[in-house]
């Protein structure tokens, strides 16, 4: 279950900040208009609010300023365009159309943009009913910019006042999805798992983990000059170096439960990777809870049953049984676990005071970690182009918007065809797969809503319960909206109707109108997902070439590391971002594809073998990491430098390969030409040498799976 709906954890997550912050600011725009004007201009000033609303959302203060600013002037600009063209039917009729495929081509601008193409098409909407003169038309415009300006104020300065709170929250929510990481993890040592589905999960969670990191790392790293800053720059530095550790945990599984299927070890090391996530937990929720963060939880008892079993694993071993590969295997374990627990141990002593450095940023731009905010023309027109995805999703919502409104025309009763419209805006989305999903979240929410609706005001039908419903579902909507979108749109349902009951009490066939207008929007937004569809698989090749271009820069860079050329992990922990980011994009296009039709998903199990390499490689190298810092003192630099340069050699050879297919064929994989394991006095020399075989098998695998995706592709 997702952090934020549990019952423990709700309260303090940024999910309900931002809808108590969202229903604080549109009841209080509305009730203060209510004190100087009556009903109707109070509607328009908060639905002037409502818009800007859309656009709040966890973000620095000055990317916010511009994310509203935006809506404010886009909004009231659309406001006054289709009001003035509201008398004119064939010229709304077109300016409908037209604004529909501008506000869809801003989605060029990534995911940030999505709310304010929402708050877009949904005061075009809102206006589309509107039959006003100039002069009512400009009235109308000013008062819904009053209501966006309000709103925009009141955000900022209420973001502004809790700046450091809403960082505290969003390092949270990485950190609970740290522990999830765990969990899933944890389960490789349950037996009645499959390591395949395993893994496929831990992939799948890895594209969300990634998506969280970054979030937190736009709030934090953007501004730290305050003591309290200091504290939550200090807890997600450390998180980042403990997420590199539960990467170097990755081991062969296969072979641990072949060995010790018998052995309560397995369940050992799940109970210290379960308690390691709780642990996290616990920091996540004293972060939320403005708390120092102090250790509670023992994981003595696990680490002694492991060191038991190594004994006897070694016992069986001097009596003859070949168990020595189990024996690596699970020793290597126990030192990443106990590697782990430290660095647990430093999170909360992270949290619990300031320390003199924090070397990771000293003097360093932190520009390459943080999301870039480029608002330009020009791409938008690069993007207006046939085989461009955006822009046939422009097209594809104009026409379904073109379709709506002829529908609405052809019902039976007096429809109202911006409800219609409304539902297809909400329902069409980019890709197949989001649109499959927000149909049925939007139906069934809607249903829900209708219903919960019809009997409030047949049975309930009090002031002041009516009251308390509008603002507790005004609270739910934007709550919910990025965590469940069908509980999302159960409050809007309810939210929308009781206001247009309050404004027309009279009529009885309100919500039966609306559950049709829902239906009849639903089925053309799905009719229309099949029109210019841009299927997944189609962006396949770019996205599996930009992971080799980022894994080679990653390995160059990882190897001056591991070999002492650089004087500081800077830009690794750039290149290992950006590589994480580039496999959570193939993860994401890889789980929407399976939502698509089966006859438009290609190599899905090639895809998936190609992530998990490709994330194979990135567990290598952390577990090289954590290798050589943990035998620094006795570490034999020559041979081990030597070793190192040879398969960095190879492995980017290997790489190179993979993105260029016509070269020659790669030289066979060899072992590198190093000392041999009992020629070097160092006991950490055969674990390097594992890694290193490892490393290079599953670097060629990548090969393979690569040509596979893109015969199948083509």
């Amino acid at each position: 279950m997702h952090y934020a709906l549990n019952f423990r954890t709700f309260f303090y997550s940024h999910y309900f900040s931002l809808g108590l912050r969202f229903a604080a600011g549109l009841v209080g725009v509305t009730l203060i208009t209510l004190q100087f004007a009556d009903m109707a201009v109070a509607m328009t000033v908060c639905i002037g609010a409502l818009c800007t609303a859309l656009m709040d959302m966890p973000s620095p203060l000055r990317h916010k300023f511009n994310e509203m600013s935006a809506s404010v002037l886009l909004c009231s600009a659309v406001t006054l365009l289709i009001s003035l063209c509201a008398p004119f039917h064939w010229l709304l009729m077109a300016m409908l159309v037209v604004v529909s495929f501008g506000a869809c081509m801003m989605v060029v601008y990534g995911k940030k943009s999505m709310p304010l193409q929402l708050a877009t098409l949904f005061i075009m909407t809102m206006s589309m009913e509107h039959d006003m003169t100039a002069r009512e038309s400009f009235i109308h415009t000013g008062l819904f910019t009053l209501g966006a300006v309000a709103y925009l104020a009141y955000a900022m300065g209420i973001s502004w006042l809790l700046r450091h709170r809403i960082k505290q929250q969003v390092l949270a929510e990485a950190l609970f999805e740290l522990a999830a990481y765990i969990d899933i993890k944890a389960d490789f040592y349950d037996t009645r798992y499959n390591l395949t589905e395993q893994f496929n999960k831990l992939i799948r969670h890895q594209s969300l983990l990634a998506d969280r990191q970054q979030a937190s790392r736009d709030l934090i790293l953007r501004s730290h000059q305050n003591e309290k800053d200091a504290i939550v720059v200090q807890v997600h530095v450390c998180m980042l170096d403990l997420y590199e550790l539960i990467l170097s945990t990755h081991t062969d599984y296969a072979q641990l439960r072949a060995h010790l299927v018998d052995s309560p070890v397995l369940k050992t090391l799940h109970d210290l990777a379960y308690k390691a996530a709780r642990d996290i937990e616990s920091v996540a929720y004293d972060v939320t809870r403005k708390k120092a963060s102090y250790a509670e939880i023992s994981y003595e008892p696990e680490l002694e049953a492991i060191e038991a079993e190594l004994a006897a694993i070694q016992q069986r071993i001097d009596d003859g049984k070949p168990q020595q590969e189990a024996l690596a295997v699970l020793r290597a374990q126990r030192n990443k676990i106990r590697a782990i627990i430290k660095m647990i141990g430093e999170l909360h002593q992270a949290s619990q005071k300031i320390y003199d450095t924090t070397p990771f940023w000293a003097d360093a731009d932190m520009g390459p970690f943080l999301s870039q905010q480029k608002y330009e023309l020009r791409m938008i027109l690069s993007h207006l182009r046939w085989d461009s995805p955006i822009f046939r999703f422009s097209l594809r919502v104009a026409m379904a918007i073109s379709a709506g409104l002829v529908v609405g025309a052809w019902l039976p009763y007096a429809a109202h065809s911006y409800w219609i419209v409304l539902t297809i805006v909400i329902i069409l989305k980019p890709s197949f797969s989001m649109t499959k999903q927000r149909r049925r979240d939007r139906i069934v929410g809607t249903v829900i809503g209708c219903v919960l609706t019809a009997l409030i005001i047949k049975f309930l039908n009090y002031p002041a319960f009516i009251l308390g419903a509008l603002i507790l579902s005004t609270v739910a909507m934007p709550t919910f909206v990025y965590l469940r979108y069908r509980y999302a749109a159960v409050a809007v349902s309810v939210m929308i109707l009781l206001q247009m009951y309050l404004i027309a009490p009279g009529n009885e066939n309100l919500i039966m109108e609306r559950l049709v207008d829902t239906i009849v929007g639903a089925a053309v937004a799905t009719a229309f997902s099949f029109v210019l569809a841009n299927w997944e698989y189609q962006t396949l090749p770019r996205l599996v070439r930009q992971v080799l271009d980022v894994n080679l820069s990653y390995m160059q860079a990882s190897f001056d590391l591991l070999q002492g050329k650089s004087k500081d992990d800077f830009a690794y922990r750039i290149e290992r971002k950006r590589l994480m980011d580039s496999l959570a994009a193939l993860s994401s296009a890889l789980v929407r594809m399976l939502d698509e039709p089966s006859s438009k998903q290609r190599a899905v199990e090639d895809i998936n073998l190609f992530i998990v390499q490709n994330y194979l490689l990135v567990a290598h190298v952390a577990a090289l990491r954590a290798i050589l810092r943990r035998h620094t003192k006795e570490l034999p630099v020559g041979p081990v430098h030597a070793m190192l340069e040879q398969s960095h050699d190879q492995v980017v050879q290997i790489l190179e390969h993979a993105l260029d297919p016509d070269r020659a064929d790669i030289e066979p994989l060899m072992t590198p030409m190093a000392p041999d394991a009992n020629a070097v006095p160092w006991s950490g020399w055969p674990l390097v040498q594992r890694r290193i075989r490892l490393l290079q098998a599953d670097a060629v695998k990548i090969i393979t799976h690569r040509e596979a995706i893109l015969r199948d592709v083509s």
